[in-house]
């Protein structure tokens, strides 16, 4: 496509936007509020932090502009981002796509319980999720002397002879926060599968096995899932926001910083430098490789699930 072609493009959609605002005055001015609000808390910052990751700026003195010295740093000089991206990944890598498909699994068998019965397993299935003392439970589970619960039982069942730092060794914390990070993921998602499938009508599924849905797969196939791409979507938008915004989990079981940086993640280095070192050029760096990540992996999830039922 031309140069040419797409200025062309672009100003018959201009066209036709202004021309829809015109036809729809009073909708637009109902959604101008949240419109506004959404631009100045969410689309500002994004294109403020764009900026000065281009920029030297400690907060104190006015940034200065270093071009792309940030993002070389990053790349070439910092091991402790490149430890923090391998961690991030690899968290993604298992709790995005085991928790998204674990939240479905769970919320489509507790669908089909009884109305009563289901109010009550939601209930008892997200509340952990929001519970303020959910790190202190962990805590507990892993302690690293003789009284956490992981070794008590092991030294009592005779797997392990001495109690193992699980919080502080570097050979274990990775797996752990894996696992608290695993068990967090299947809170907002599996709400919005619950939402879902409850939305889906009855005599569809009649229809369906008129029209030859022999088993509940195929039911799941042809019918669930193209019913439920919304809710499919949001599901994987805050599977992947989850996954890549891992730092609470890290900061408050296996400490701030942890050791040897064996927990770091792309946000802890982020907070780092952006609440502590206050080098805010460097940390809003950090912030734009992030946002790109989860945007290309967003896009990559938006085309496999628009495929959906096709």
């Amino acid at each position: 496509m031309s140069y040419a072609n797409w200025k062309a493009g672009k100003k018959r959609q201009a066209h036709f936007l202004w021309k829809d605002i015109k036809e729809h005055k009073t909708c637009y001015f109902f959604l101008a509020p949240y419109a506004i609000i959404f631009t100045i808390f969410f689309i500002a910052p994004v294109i403020v932090s764009i900026y000065y990751g281009f920029t030297y700026f400690n907060v104190l003195q006015p940034p200065k502009f270093i071009f792309l010295r940030n993002y070389i740093n990053l790349i070439l000089a910092d091991d402790i981002f490149l430890t923090a991206i391998k961690n991030t990944f690899l968290i993604a890598a298992i709790t995005g796509p085991v928790g998204y498909i674990m939240a479905f699994i769970f919320a489509w068998l507790i669908h089909e319980l009884p109305r009563g019965i289901r109010a009550i397993a939601v209930l008892v299935f997200y509340a952990p999720t929001i519970s303020g003392q959910v790190y202190l439970i962990w805590s507990f589970i892993f302690s690293g002397d003789a009284y956490g619960y992981a070794n008590a039982y092991l030294v009592e069942w005779g797997i392990m002879d001495n109690p193992v730092l699980w919080l502080t060794d570097p050979r274990y914390m990775m797996a752990i926060v894996i696992v608290v990070q695993l068990w967090l993921s299947l809170g907002a998602g599996f709400l919005s599968f619950i939402a879902g499938l409850n939305t889906i009508p009855a005599d569809q599924y009649e229809a369906g096995y008129v029209d030859g849905v022999r088993n509940r797969w195929q039911e799941l196939w042809y019918i669930t899932l193209p019913n439920m791409k919304s809710m499919l979507m949001f599901g994987a938008v805050m599977a992947i926001t989850q996954s890549f915004n891992t730092a609470d989990v890290t900061m408050n079981l296996c400490g701030f910083p942890s050791t040897d940086y064996a927990a770091r993640t792309i946000v802890t280095h982020l907070i780092d430098y952006g609440s502590y070192r206050f080098e805010m050029g460097y940390a809003s760096a950090i912030a734009t490789v992030l946002f790109l990540v989860m945007y290309l992996c967003n896009k990559f999830i938006q085309r496999a699930l628009s495929r959906l039922g096709t």
